[in-house]
Formats: structure tokens, sequence, C-alpha cells
């Protein structure tokens, strides 16, 4: 057996840190080796710096309790202790770029959770099932940031897996229109019932940012390789709303869509069932062995019953039928904390290592 990665968790204490340290502590490929946070929790054991803020069912792992939390701005401190780090911090845009690019240009390979760099043109947005082919693109980063090994490969908005995967599994019938609600968790926000009260019977319709990031970000994942950078795909034109609801983890999307060559319901369901992706053919540790379920009943999915399938990776769909203004609409649900942040990330560098560019 090879030996594993030293992994280092920067925000491992912030919400999707937690999920990472769950996902990581007994890994087959990456060993824990650094938790780093902001300078208040420097220096405490990650036992202390968490225990009253750990928002998990799970409880926090042994094997961690008593790692020093670092502070994630010491780079030269960190640098000789891990292969590559996680990256789901809570701080402003400019200083999250700034972080990630110091990380990488220590040689560091970064899997970001967070937005500030999906907009940078050779920096690859992934969903391991839908784009790998974009991870081409690494050395052509590599060369604009003079670095060997170090990168920088970011996980896309949490509110477009529940379903870019599902119009994936259709892209030879060419869609060209999507009109998408987001009915997304309150985890989502990095809160749990009681931080925040005002969500209990109650529906907010604005998440700051969601919808222009669920109308621009497939496009990326949809785009190609041109040169030294990703150009991003034309069509299909998204419309999205994007809507808080008083529910704990997943996220719920209603889909309108329209093809400019419109498939059968019957071949639809059959792609969703037949769909892999190089997670299913790679076997790696965190892919869903079924990427797409389609239910049959009306009232499925659900967001309590289905959030869970395939340990939170798996994508579920149900009730396709005509639409009267596009040519077909369905629901899809896809666990926000797992298949969408930490578990997405997760499965990201276990592809990486598969392909070798973690070598």
């Amino acid at each position: 057996m090879s030996k594993k990665l030293r992994v280092g968790i920067l925000g491992a204490t912030g919400f999707v840190g937690q999920r990472l340290v769950t996902l990581l502590h007994d890994h087959p490929f990456f060993q824990i080796s650094i938790l780093a946070a902001s300078k208040s929790s420097k220096g405490k054991s990650y036992y202390d710096a968490i225990k009253n803020r750990w928002k998990l069912e799970n409880e926090i792992p042994e094997t961690v309790k008593n790692i020093i939390v670092k502070d994630l701005h010491d780079i030269d401190e960190i640098k000789n202790e891990v292969d590559l780090v996680f990256c789901a911090v809570n701080m402003q845009k400019d200083e999250i770029r700034e972080l990630e690019e110091n990380y990488a240009k220590a040689e560091i390979p970064v899997i970001s959770n967070n937005s500030a760099h999906r907009g940078t043109s050779d920096v690859p947005v992934i969903i391991p099932e839908i784009n790998p082919e974009h991870l081409e693109i690494l050395e052509e980063q590599k060369k604009r940031l003079g670095t060997k090994r170090g990168f920088i490969v970011a996980k896309p908005n949490c509110s477009i897996q529940s379903y870019v995967p599902a119009i994936n599994a259709l892209m030879k019938f060419n869609p060209t229109k999507i009109l998408v609600s987001t009915y997304q968790a309150i985890s989502g926000s990095g809160k749990i019932f009681s931080d925040w009260p005002e969500i209990i019977d109650n529906v907010i319709p604005f998440i700051g940012g969601e919808e222009e990031k669920s109308e621009l970000e497939p496009l990326k994942l949809w785009g190609h390789i041109e040169g030294n950078k990703i150009v991003n795909a034309d069509e299909p034109i998204i419309s999205a709303q994007c809507i808080r609801v008083p529910v704990s983890d997943g996220h719920l999307a209603t889909v309108s869509v329209s093809f400019e060559h419109k498939p059968t319901k019957d071949e639809i369901i059959q792609l969703w069932k037949e769909y892999k992706g190089d997670p299913q053919i790679l076997d790696l540790p965190n892919a869903p062995k079924q990427f797409l379920t389609y239910f049959e009943e009306d009232n499925r999915p659900q967001t309590k019953l289905d959030r869970d399938l395939e340990k939170g990776m798996g994508i579920s769909i149900g009730r396709l039928r005509e639409d009267n203004l596009f040519q077909y609409k369905f629901v899809c649900l896809s666990h926000n904390t797992l298949r969408g942040a930490a578990g997405g990330s997760v499965l990201t560098a276990e592809l990486l290592k598969a392909k070798g560019f973690l070598d």
C-alpha cells in the first residue's frame, strides 16, 4: 500500500472544515497532518478550539482532538508538513485569492471550497464526474504561477450540483435553455437551527450571490480549454432563483429545460440510470456507485429521505414530465455539505491523486 499523502485543512473550525475532518480522519489515500484556522484558534488543541462550535451529528474524531491548530497564514511553517491543502476559509474574496495563490506558489496543491478563484480563467472548476478533462489546464496555470507542483483547483457552488449532473447526462441533445429554482438548506450558510431561529417556519427568497453563480458556473464546467484558459460555453441559457428554506441539509432544485433535439422520456431516464464518470470507473473511495438515481414515485426525491443517498454523494432525480413552456421539467436533490462541499472536494482530491497530479 502506498504511503498516505499529508493533508492540511484551512478553515478547519468552520462548518465545511468540520465536514472535511470527518471525511479525512480515516481516509485510505490521505492523512490529516495540519488543522489551521484564524489566529484566535492558534496554539489550541483542535478539541478546545472547536468543542463549543461543533455542528455535526458525528462526534469529533479522536484522532484529531489533540492536533494543535496553526494560524492558516503561517505558510512557511505549514508547507513542510503537508502534500496538499483543502481550503474552506471564511474571508473576503480578495484575501482568499491571495491566500490560495500563496499556498500554490509554496508548491502546495490547493483544493478550494471557496468561490474566489472560480472565475480565474486557468483555474479548473471541477465536478469529477462531469469535466475531469479540465484538469489539463493545470500545466498552464503552473506556468503562470511559476510552480512545479503547486496549483489551485476549485469546487463549484453547492447550488448547481443538484441539477447540473442531471443536465450533463443529456448534453448530446443540446440543452438550449434552463429555468431552475433551488431550495437551499441552512447549512449552506454555515448555520444550524439553534444559530438561526428566524428561519424556522420561514422562507427567505434571497441568498446573496447564489443566482449569479447558478447561472454562470455551469457554463464554465461545460466550457473547453483554449490555449492557456478555459472558455465558457455559450449555451444553455440559465435563469435561476435561489431560496433559503428551513431544512438542515440538502439543496432541492426544480428544473425546466428545452433541447435542440428533444429526447423521449424513456431516453432521458435511461441516460440518467447509465451515467458514469471517471470516479465510478476508477472506483474512487468517495465515489457513489450510482451517481444519478431516478425515483418513479411522484413524491420523491424528498430532502429528509434522500439527501444521504450514497453517503450523501449521489444525486436524486424525480417527477420527470413534459412542460407547457419548456419541453421537460423535473426535480433534483443533492446533499449540499457532502456532495456540494466537503465530499466533492475530497472526491476531487482522489481524482487528482488517481490521475497523477499529486505525484
